[in-house]
């Protein structure tokens, strides 16, 4: 189950990621409105992540839930930020994406 909760954790840690991204190219009550979903995506990845490490290896927990949060983060960048898509890039992600992997498989 904590293992859920990490993986829910990595994907508000991309949540406040965009709500900064839009954050960028706004003003005004659009800026606060996005800084608001920041602030609550960054308190609701933490408090997840909180919980995961109560019975999940920090050693483990926080690289899976940074990577989450970063290929998460490349891949809403590309979708809606129209960030450059290159093989480079690609295979750098997929490699993080076998590392995550490798680390809840060895993890007890």
């Amino acid at each position: 189950m904590n293992w859920l909760v990490l993986i829910v954790a990595g994907l508000f840690e991309s949540g406040f990621a965009f709500c900064l991204g839009k954050m960028k190219g706004v003003s005004g009550t659009e800026w606060y409105l996005w800084g608001a979903g920041f602030l609550v995506c960054l308190g609701l990845s933490m408090l997840l992540l909180a919980k995961a490490v109560q019975t999940l290896p920090i050693g483990t927990a926080y690289p899976v839930w940074t990577g989450i949060g970063a290929v998460g983060t490349v891949v809403l960048g590309i979708m809606f930020f129209h960030e450059p898509v290159s093989f480079l890039r690609i295979f750098f992600i997929t490699t993080l994406i076998a590392s995550i992997i490798g680390l809840k498989l060895v993890s007890h």
